[in-house]
């Protein structure tokens, strides 16, 4: 009789069911559109292309890795752009990260106005739509007319007294006795606090998400046992939002990647240059350090991350 009986899934089994329907449009997605491009990018790296103006299509030569040692020992900016953009991710990651979860933290409270406050968090991923970028740009060029005098006037004395605040404060805190490597990671997060800002529209809203999901009760325990506001962070919010900070973080790094100077790089190279083996190799090169960093980065924090159920 009970062999009969159809076997149901556990809570377990459906939750996990759950998360593969979830992800499946962007498998199909990855499978018909990714994949095949990746296998194409590779090819080219190791092929001299040429577009058959006669026939249509493109005809490839194979050259080795002589795209590869172009790239590494030849070409005059691909390192560096490489290395920078490097070091401008390793720079804004973590305050992407820190500044999210902070305004996350301060969104989520009670307040009035809540709704429009967040929403102009918001907004900077909307203005980074292409279309809104050129209408801005647009306007102002067409605003640099009868006040481009003034307005340079004013630029450059705000620009001083900018830089003659930032010098001074750097001099405060190394006459404190601070690491010099810690105050020059200071004053490069402050020279990107505009694209730290620009950049955590998503991460917020996930942070926010994460936050609202912490049931209650863990909270009321951790205020009956006497705990500081500090103590509950620590050992509440931070533990329970630890599975949305791979998240962010692995969004944040990709993102960096995206909008780095090596994709402009290699775009520039395939589509003004047309030299598309050598910008497949920008493109493979940097793909590779993307995901190293992401392993290394991601299997760091995985070690640390609590999961509820």
């Amino acid at each position: 009789m009970n062999r009969n009986k159809k076997k149901r899934l556990t809570l377990l089994q459906r939750r996990s069911l759950m998360g593969y329907l979830f992800i499946l449009p962007w498998f199909v997605g990855f499978i018909l559109f990714y994949v095949r491009s990746l296998i194409l990018t590779g090819q080219f790296a190791f092929n001299k292309l040429t577009i058959d103006t006669v026939n249509g299509g493109y005809i490839l030569d194979p050259v080795g890795f002589e795209n590869f040692r172009y790239a590494f020992q030849v070409h005059g900016t691909f390192k560096q752009v490489l290395t920078s953009s490097v070091l401008n991710m390793l720079v804004d990651v973590p305050l992407i990260i820190f500044f999210s979860l902070f305004m996350a933290m301060l969104l989520n409270k009670k307040f009035p106005g809540r709704a429009i406050v967040r929403a102009i968090f918001f907004l900077p991923v909307l203005l980074n739509s292409s279309a809104i970028t050129a209408a801005m740009e647009m306007s102002r060029q067409m605003m640099n007319g009868g006040v481009s005098t003034q307005a340079a006037e004013m630029a450059a004395s705000g620009t001083a007294n900018l830089a003659f605040s930032i010098d001074y404060l750097v001099d405060m805190f190394m006459n404190l006795g601070l690491p010099a490597s810690l105050v020059e990671y200071i004053e490069a997060a402050v020279g990107r606090i505009n694209d730290i800002i620009a950049a955590s529209g998503i991460q917020i809203i996930i942070f926010i998400a994460a936050l609202q999901s912490i049931p209650g009760s863990m909270y009321e325990v951790a205020k009956i046992e006497g705990a500081t506001g500090y103590e509950t962070f620590w050992k509440v919010t931070f533990p329970m939002v630890m599975p949305h900070i791979i998240t962010n973080v692995v969004y944040t790094i990709v993102d960096s990647f995206t909008e780095s100077d090596v994709v402009n790089l290699a775009y520039d190279t395939a589509f003004n240059e047309f030299n598309y083996g050598l910008s497949s190799v920008f493109s493979l090169v940097s793909t590779v350090v993307t995901c190293v960093i992401l392993v290394v980065i991601c299997g760091a924090i995985q070690k640390r991350t609590f999961y509820y159920n």
